[in-house]
């Protein structure tokens, strides 16, 4: 991929077929992540949810150090961690430890959503929930102090001061972007000057009021200039017709998601394809078909291009949500993999015309 063309990232629930094991699941992302470096990608995130049959995806600081371990030059990261689930002290250790490891190559995405249910929660942090969430903005403040070489500094009982270091002697930190999908998102991260990423794929609603509000609010601080940049669903195929076949699982797993009804691991296409869908979660695909990147290399290609310029980004993350026909090695994903191939491809002979 050359400069001309827009960077472009990759997005990872760690997608769990019904043909697939955990162990499956995962062994099918480490070989995605090892496809997207050798093909040129920025960036390699992992997303955080809980308790979800089609989601592997739990524990991004475990999952950006196996990545990271088995890749050579993009950087991993999250995407992001949940932070009303965990304890501040607790993630920049964690993230502390992985860019030390991997100086260089680490980004820490944090959000303000749960990534589940009251219950889940409180069962990952026993302080509550809604305070947690609450706090978000000053448990934002406190990774970035610990993150920082000089650590932070306490004052405890009597007055005295305790300092605190999320490792000893940090050569380097991680990058630390937040993410959302709100107003209230976009202004925290102008107001205290951090990198931004807008979940696109994820509403596909309310992007352009938040990126403006996001840089006509921006207040020099982590950064020196807003940085951001926007993610979406894609799947690409050699034809228009195989891209909306593969990624008809999805989708109707996304409807099932939002119409409130059960939630099973992700299907096969021909039992997707096989599947009466009720016309209100019809709906809801049609509506996200729409604002996914499906399609050949060239139409996904001038999607992404599209995408960028719309939102005057010069980076999209995408999050390749293909399934996969019957008999497929349950260890691979071949139709993800081939989303990165054809994509990249595209892109780089967009980017020599």
């Amino acid at each position: 991929m050359t400069s001309s063309a827009p960077r472009v990232s990759v997005l990872d629930l760690v997608p769990v077929r019904s043909d697939q094991t955990t162990s499956d699941a995962i062994a099918a992302s480490v070989s995605l992540a090892k496809r997207a470096d050798t093909l040129g990608y920025h960036r390699y995130w992992v997303a955080e949810h809980h308790n979800m049959q089609a989601v592997a995806a739990t524990n991004p600081p475990v999952l950006i150090a196996m990545l990271a371990a088995v890749t050579e030059r993009i950087r991993v990261g999250s995407g992001g961690v949940m932070l009303p689930n965990h304890a501040p002290l607790v993630i920049a250790e964690q993230f502390a430890a992985i860019e030390a490891a991997f100086p260089g190559r680490i980004d820490l995405g944090i959000g303000r959503a749960p990534g589940s249910d009251p219950v889940i929660t409180a069962l990952l942090r026993s302080t509550g929930t809604t305070s947690e969430v609450d706090r978000f903005p000053e448990n934002v403040q406190d990774i970035l102090a610990l993150l920082n070489p000089d650590g932070a500094t306490l004052r405890i009982g009597g007055g005295r001061e305790y300092e605190v270091r999320a490792t000893p002697r940090a050569a380097s930190v991680p990058d630390l972007w937040l993410l959302g999908s709100s107003d209230y998102s976009a202004t925290l991260a102008a107001t205290l000057g951090l990198p931004y990423v807008f979940a696109h794929h994820f509403s596909g609603e309310g992007t352009q009021r938040a990126l403006d509000l996001y840089r006509g609010s921006f207040t020099p601080g982590v950064t020196d200039a807003p940085r951001t940049f926007l993610t979406v669903n894609a799947v690409v195929a050699e034809t228009a017709q195989e891209a909306r076949e593969l990624a008809v699982p999805q989708l109707l797993h996304m409807a099932r998601l939002r119409s409130g009804l059960p939630l099973t691991a992700q299907s096969l296409v021909e039992d997707a394809l096989a599947e009466e869908v009720a016309s209100p979660q019809q709906s809801i695909m049609d509506g996200m078909a729409e604002r996914w990147v499906i399609g050949t290399p060239g139409q996904a290609a001038d999607g992404i291009r599209k995408l960028a310029e719309r939102f005057a980004v010069d980076e999209v993350m995408i999050a390749p949500v293909a399934s996969a026909r019957r008999g497929t090695d349950p260890r691979t994903s071949p139709a993800r993999e081939r989303t990165l191939e054809l994509l990249a491809d595209a892109l780089q002979t967009f980017a020599s015309e």
